[in-house]
């Protein structure tokens, strides 16, 4: 059952990916924008160039801020990301053991990976 909850989520998350690439797309382009912006504002000397490039970035920033949709779509890939790596059951996170000479503590490590 938690499989089949899994699968709905995803396959709703993924319709909501491809329906927001539009916008993740305007997103990406605004966010070139005003990156561009901010770089050359750092980088020029004269002050009407300052005023350019800030307005520049003013405007980039400005359509990264009114693309919501996009925001949606990438809440969906974080929660696609999420689902994929729930599917297994697994833990993300491994226990490092240290491999010690003692040939009692080897037996267990290569039990364990024996039973799994």
């Amino acid at each position: 059952m938690k499989k089949v909850g899994l699968f709905i989520i995803g396959v709703i998350a993924a319709i909501t990916i491809l329906c927001s690439l539009g916008a993740m797309a305007g997103l990406a382009i605004s966010a070139a924008i005003l990156y561009a912006g901010i770089h050359f504002y750092l980088k020029s000397e004269s002050t009407f160039a300052k005023i350019i490039w800030a307005l520049v970035a003013i405007a980039g920033l400005l359509t990264a801020v009114a693309n919501i949709p996009s925001f949606i779509g990438l809440i969906a890939i974080v929660a696609l990301w999420y689902i994929i790596r729930k599917w297994d059951g697994k833990e993300t996170t491994q226990i490092i053991t240290a491999k010690t000479d003692d040939p009692f503590t080897n037996f267990e490590n290569q039990w364990d990976e024996l039973t799994k």
